[in-house]
């Protein structure tokens, strides 16, 4: 009977505890992503300071020592599924050279704040 007790009272420790772990595994994540798309385009507007043209490609940040490596995107744990977002169009109809103005990760799913990662 003893045993039956403490097996119930792990039991609901453990429905309490495996979710806000989870939860708290995922927003691990979601800060190293904010934090890694900061970096990124960070870079990227150094790149644009000093080039007055935007990269054609992320490694063009690694190859000119803007980023040391790319970092890993943290949901789909691959470093080449970034995605690059050219610049667009001024009211003038000028567009910036160069084919990386912003960035965005490549995973499709959605954040805890309901917004999906590639719109970050």
């Amino acid at each position: 009977m003893e045993l039956l007790v403490v097996m119930s009272v792990l039991s609901i420790l453990m429905t309490i505890a495996v979710p806000s772990y989870k939860r708290s595994q995922i927003r691990a994540r979601e800060s190293v992503l904010a934090e890694d798309l900061y970096q990124i385009r960070k870079s990227i507007d150094a790149f644009y300071a000093d080039h007055a043209t935007y990269p054609d490609s992320l490694p063009q940040l690694v190859e000119n020592h803007y980023l040391r490596s790319l970092p890993r995107d943290p949901f789909t744990r691959k470093n080449d599924t970034w995605k690059c977002i050219a610049p667009e169009a001024t009211e003038n109809g000028q567009v910036a050279e160069g084919g990386c103005f912003d960035i965005s990760s490549g995973s499709e799913l959605v954040g805890l704040n309901g917004i999906p990662y590639c719109d970050w």
